[in-house]
């Protein structure tokens, strides 16, 4: 097994940055998840996962660049995170006032409807949004919705036929000429995989919300990311119950860099 491709996400739900290398840490990949929208109105995180209020999150693409975070607008201007001007031309956009968070408050939540009611009603319908605390599988003050590492297998992507950046992973696992099959990544729990310096250890099976069946940029709909999940990959996951599940959350337990190209390999 070896990383065929490395992301991150600079702002939380925006389309994310590709990497040659990248440092991993205690809270994952330096600079993943480290900004997010909340709504000043509810104090929750703005996350695609409530499509009807911030799916439009996906047109905008965010790079950090040392301690400086970049983001591109729909219509093509860079902006610095910090600039005020990024928060009124985002406010206007999505039609709610927004702020912009460089720490996640504790117990930091989001709204996340049901992805089967979302496909059955519609993007724009007003369906129940339970809240849902992100990060508890992680520590700082990052915006991870678990653990710190996303990772899944061409494997798995293989037998969705979907585009990776869809399910927004950290590392893209690239299984061919292996025995590995789709989703095995439900079995991985618990088991610990190094690469290149750093060592990761399996945490959850990574639960499908409606990101993945929303426009990303370019890209239009598409409800077929999800529907496999829904009839094909129910699982267990510890604390949530049995959901759509693609790829797996994993904590760091030895830091490092990690390229494109090293290997993966478990430990015996």
């Amino acid at each position: 097994m070896q990383v065929s491709t490395l992301t991150r996400y600079p702002v939380k739900s925006m389309l994310g940055q590709h990497l040659d290398e990248a440092v991993v840490g205690e809270t994952g990949l330096e600079r993943d998840r480290w900004r997010a929208l909340t709504d000043p109105a509810t104090g929750y995180v703005c996350t695609a996962k409530h499509p009807r209020l911030w799916r439009r999150l996906l047109q905008y693409t965010a790079a950090a660049h040392d301690d400086r975070v970049l983001v591109t607008t729909p219509a093509g201007e860079t902006l610095d995170a910090d600039d005020p001007r990024l928060v009124e031309t985002l406010t206007a956009d999505l039609g709610r006032p927004v702020e912009m968070r460089d720490q996640r408050p504790p117990a930091s939540s989001v709204e996340r409807p049901d992805p089967e009611e979302v496909l059955a009603q519609g993007v724009e319908a007003e369906v129940e949004a339970p809240t849902l605390e992100i990060s508890q599988g992680t520590a700082g003050d990052t915006f991870v919705d678990h653990s710190p590492v996303h990772l899944i297998t061409t494997a798995t992507l293989d037998r969705l036929g979907v585009e990776a950046l869809r399910y927004r992973p950290n590392l893209v696992i690239d299984t061919s000429g292996t025995d590995v099959q789709p989703f095995a990544e439900n079995g991985w729990l618990g088991r610990e995989l190094t690469i290149g310096e750093v060592v990761l250890r399996l945490t959850l099976p990574t639960p499908r919300c409606s990101v993945p069946t929303l426009e990303h940029g370019d890209l239009p709909r598409n409800p077929g990311a999800l529907r496999p999940l829904l009839t094909g990959n129910r699982v267990e996951v510890p604390g949530f119950g049995v959901l759509p599940c693609a790829g797996a959350y994993a904590e760091v337990v030895r830091g490092g860099t990690v390229r494109r190209g090293d290997a993966g390999a478990f430990g015996m």
